[in-house]
């Protein structure tokens, strides 16, 4: 087991299994925060075992994850508009779930980035990073906003 394995390993078990946990339980915004923060964790262990394995194709698994999460996210969002609606979260909430969604990004890239050969593998690196980032923003903001705060929200 190298260094790469031994980090994705601990972000599964750190960072994902009790993300999963809370998909699986609690009230409705808590699981789709949570789903969010699921879907940027499990692309950044697929970059570190892209790494650790010296495959490849898992840096493209992650790219699709990145592009792909975002907008199950948003769909989520739509469809539970209602039961979303009914109480938002506080902005300590806020914040601490958009710094979980961001924070572990560039502190897994960057390492992957540095190893990689240069070429489009790093180019495909930070590509994923910035989706990542994007995406996961992007997403909390959507399932943070005060009622009646977008513009396609009159029914």
């Amino acid at each position: 087991m190298n260094g790469w394995l031994a980090a994705a390993c601990a972000l599964l078990l750190a960072g994902f299994l009790p993300a999963l946990l809370c998909v699986c339980t609690g009230p409705v915004r808590r699981r789709v925060l949570a789903q969010n923060l699921a879907t940027v964790l499990a692309a950044l262990v697929l970059l570190l075992l892209s790494q650790g394995y010296a495959r490849p194709s898992y840096t493209d698994m992650a790219l699709v994850l990145a592009v792909l999460g975002p907008v199950g996210t948003l769909v989520y969002e739509r469809l539970l508009r209602d039961e979303l609606r009914a109480a938002r979260p506080s902005a300590r909430v806020t914040r601490t779930m958009t710094v979980l969604g961001v924070a572990p990004v560039p502190l897994v890239v960057a390492p992957v980035c540095a190893a990689a050969a240069p070429g489009r593998t790093t180019l495909k690196l930070l590509a994923v990073g910035c989706l990542l980032v994007a995406g996961s923003a992007l997403c909390t903001r959507a399932l943070t906003a005060p009622p009646g705060g977008g513009a396609g929200d009159e029914r």
